[in-house]
């Protein structure tokens, strides 16, 4: 639904319209075709009598009924500025009867592929403007939920729940120094003055991955006073991908994982490796780090870790882009890596 911010941002779907039948992401018409698939395998099943012939029905319905959905969805992308501005009613009526002809195009197709003397004509509108009106209502929905209002307070809640998180970590760095190492402790503790005041006092519902990396940066500076030359970092930044949107507070977490169950533990030189590449219209994240070897003898019980961090990066990465993202974490040969891909 039409909506206005006063805070903008890069992405159109955070902060400016929340477009209806903005249906020409991966993520829509995954679910239009999972959606219309479901009816179709349904009613294939009413007119067969064993399991073959509905697998051979099911391949004719899904020839001629996946070209009308694929063309339903290709021309409400193509109006949807248009339909924008017409009333809710008019746009349900519009995506209805687009269904409608859509669904006598199937049938078109159906008479065309079995040359069959009875056409349900009337069946197939009916069933095109049915499930067309379906999809709207999930649109509906969809366009609210990324409305500016909804997004920036879903936001908020998530990101308030990493900060708290994040300073617990970072002074527990500092304290750790201030027994031994005094004046380390107090040139950290100047930095994490300084780092807070830019990480944890700007309220915004979306970041740039160029801002994210500076913080990262910094936090990782500060725990380099206390690790020394027991943590090696190593960045290879791509500048293509430095405009890319992230949600606020998003990588410094990642990173902050890196060094308490990577660098933390170990008893020798650890390494954290952070890349950044743009590949066409994705952007990916990489982050890598060395975990502990087992060691022959006994070490101190160390409390496995939760997931909160990783679970919540990936709640507001899931709600800024939906579906149009990738999160993998995996764990081999002493080798912890996190990758990332996002629309660019």
């Amino acid at each position: 639904m039409p909506a206005t911010s006063t805070n903008p941002a890069p992405r159109e779907a955070i902060v400016g319209t929340a477009y209806v039948f903005d249906a020409c992401t991966a993520s829509v018409i995954g679910r239009t075709v999972a959606l219309v698939e479901t009816v179709v395998a349904i009613a294939a099943a009413f007119g067969t009598s064993s399991l073959l012939d509905w697998f051979f029905q099911l391949a004719l319905l899904t020839a001629v009924v996946l070209p009308a959905s694929l063309l339903w969805l290709v021309l409400a992308c193509q109006q949807k500025k248009q339909l924008q501005r017409c009333s809710t009613r008019v746009q349900y009526l519009a995506g209805a009867a687009l269904g409608v002809a859509c669904g006598l195009l199937a049938a078109m197709l159906y008479q065309w592929a079995t040359l069959s003397s009875h056409t349900a004509w009337l069946a197939s509108a009916a069933a095109g403007g049915f499930l067309a009106a379906m999809v709207v209502v999930g649109l509906q929905w969809r366009a609210q939920a990324r409305t500016p209002a909804a997004t920036t307070a879903r936001l908020a809640e998530l990101q308030a729940r990493i900060r708290p998180h994040f300073l617990f970590n970072a002074l527990n760095s500092a304290i750790a120094l201030v027994q031994d190492h005094p004046h380390k402790a107090e040139a950290m503790l100047e930095d994490l003055s300084d780092l807070f005041r830019h990480a944890l006092t700007e309220k915004r519902e979306a970041s740039t991955l160029a801002e994210e990396v500076m913080l990262a940066r910094r936090y990782l500076s500060i725990e380099q006073i206390r690790f020394e030359d027991r943590m090696a970092v190593r960045w290879n930044l791509d500048s293509r991908a430095d405009d890319a949107t992230v949600p606020p507070l998003f990588l410094q977490p990642l990173v902050e994982n890196a060094v308490k169950h990577g660098i933390e533990p170990s008893h020798g030189h650890g390494r954290i490796s952070i890349a950044t590449r743009r590949r066409g219209n994705m952007v990916q994240i990489q982050i890598i780090n060395t975990t502990p070897r087992p060691f022959s003898a006994p070490q101190p019980e160390r409390r496995a870790g939760t997931g909160t961090a990783i679970l919540n990066v990936k709640k507001r990465l899931r709600l800024l882009y939906d579906l149009e993202y990738d999160f993998k974490a995996t764990s081999k040969d002493g080798i912890y890596m996190v990758r990332i891909s996002i629309p660019a």
